[in-house]
């Protein structure tokens, strides 16, 4: 059986399965905390907001109580299963280079598969929820969702020869996980109000089971894999596969002219401190919607993180829109990061379910930096070393991402009790250092363009050589 060079239906499937869960996590936890830290029930309610029913000081207590445990669990679980991912996402996907994509998309999926799997038998066994934290740790040695991710752009990467085609598809990508991640939000709230929490777990094994299946025996690969015997140019044998991981990501930087070099980490530090500050932001929404005024039951958060999916959605529109009108890439980068600066600030100050949905719509453009971004780095390094570029991004993704988590966790912990928004400020004021760093790259594109000449296509080991680039613009 002839196999498919398509990566899009294990992207849905995933994050079908994936985010029909994740809502369930913090919700899940909440519960049992607040069974054990007050010996009653957890008070569900068919009206939009659970505020009202009991506005005593003690029923008060009780919720700013379960938000402090129920963040703290939060840090626990991010700690502890952050450095076995970040680790085992750097190796594989810099080993895909030379051993093939699909171990860095079937490796994710084994440990999400034990992890859901983990979760529906602490559910339906009502077992200690911190052996959850095992089960995180656990599933993280499979590598986690930036291992999955970065071994699909790499895949995507190996696929699109063209600049605009490589920058639609990621954008994709992005907008797919948006969109089945908003549909399964959704599913979640009528799931979780139906039937507990032992069916959504259920649903998404099967979908995790499916999604394997379809990766190991119909995706094909798009890495042909270096004979066991062969010798390396230098006469030498081949090396241990971790050596070729590390001499990826060395040959990576080591291997470019000093101006390619330079707008490449400076690309880098646009995209993690980017993704530290709205992640990190992001990560607190749940816990604020539960929280007091607010207060959201099941339902609401399932709506609320569906219509977050159109944020996705829309920058897809927007990067294909921007794209096809020959907009500068680092412009479209621009708005999406001035985007998420006008959501976080209303959010800080958000306090009726109203405020909650509206706040949305200046965040429309939110996504639109990180495929641009992916692409334009994935621009300049040549072929055989686009895994090396994606395990450092999914690397530093992963690790910002779980510092960010945690980071925020703790500042929400902190300021819970006097401000609960002021995680959301946090967030808009980090977005300073990528407008820092986007306007140094803008500065050196600008310089590079008005005295050296027209762009060239940046594509394959041209990027890499020196004489050629030291008169060409990186970036447009």
């Amino acid at each position: 059986m002839k196999g498919l060079f398509l990566v899009e239906p294990v992207v849905a499937l995933y994050a079908f399965s994936s985010f029909l869960i994740y809502p369930l996590v913090q919700q899940y936890v909440y519960r049992r905390l607040w069974e054990q830290l007050t010996n009653s029930t957890y008070p569900v309610s068919d009206n939009t907001s659970r505020c009202g029913e009991n506005n005593s000081s003690s029923h008060s207590s009780y919720h700013e109580e379960v938000q402090k445990q129920a963040s703290l669990f939060s840090l626990y679980s991010e700690l502890f299963s952050t450095i076995p991912s970040l680790v085992v996402t750097l190796l594989l996907v810099a080993y895909s280079d030379r051993g093939g994509r699909k171990i860095t998309i079937i490796m994710p999926l084994i440990g999400t598969l034990i992890y859901t799997l983990s979760f529906l038998t602490v559910s339906y066994f009502e077992l200690n929820i911190y052996l959850l934290i095992g089960s995180s740790l656990l599933s993280s040695l499979f590598g986690g969702l930036g291992t999955f991710l970065g071994g699909c752009f790499a895949y995507i990467a190996d696929l699109c020869e063209d600049q605009s085609q490589k920058t639609l598809r990621m954008a994709g990508v992005d907008m797919m996980i948006g969109l089945l991640s908003g549909v399964a939000a959704i599913s979640t709230g009528y799931f979780l109000r139906a039937a507990g929490f032992n069916w959504p777990f259920v649903t998404s094994a099967l979908c995790q089971c499916l999604i394997l299946l379809y990766a190991i025996f119909i995706l094909e690969e798009t890495v042909k894999k270096v004979p066991a015997d062969t010798v390396n140019l230098d006469g030498s044998p081949q090396s241990s596969a971790l050596r070729q991981m590390v001499y990826g990501v060395y040959q990576m930087f080591a291997g470019a002219s000093r101006r390619c070099r330079t707008v490449l980490v400076l690309l880098i530090l646009i995209f993690i401190s980017f993704s530290f500050a709205y992640v990190g932001g992001m990560s607190l929404l749940t816990l604020y919607e539960l929280n007091e005024p607010l207060c959201w039951t099941e339902i609401l958060i399932g709506y609320g993180s569906a219509l977050s999916t159109t944020v996705f959605l829309a920058s897809f529109l927007g990067v294909m829109t921007f794209t096809y009108c020959g907009v500068p890439q680092l412009l479209i980068v621009l708005m999406g990061i001035l985007s998420v600066i006008s959501g976080m600030v209303l959010l800080g100050f958000t306090k009726t379910t109203l405020q909650m949905f509206v706040v949305r719509v200046p965040m429309l453009l939110a996504i639109m930096p990180f495929p641009v971004l992916r692409s334009m780095m994935s621009k300049i390094i040549p072929k055989s070393e686009q895994g090396a570029l994606f395990a450092c991004l999914s690397f530093l993704e992963s690790l910002t991402s779980n510092v960010s988590s945690a980071v925020f966790s703790s500042v929400y912990f902190a300021t819970l009790a006097w401000y609960p928004g002021f995680v959301f400020l946090l967030s808009a004021g980090l977005c300073v250092f990528p407008l820092v760093f986007l306007g140094v790259v803008l500065l050196v594109g600008v310089d590079v363009q008005e005295d050296k000449g027209p762009e060239p296509d940046m594509s394959g080991e041209e990027a890499f050589d020196e004489d050629q680039n030291d008169n060409k613009p990186l970036v447009s």
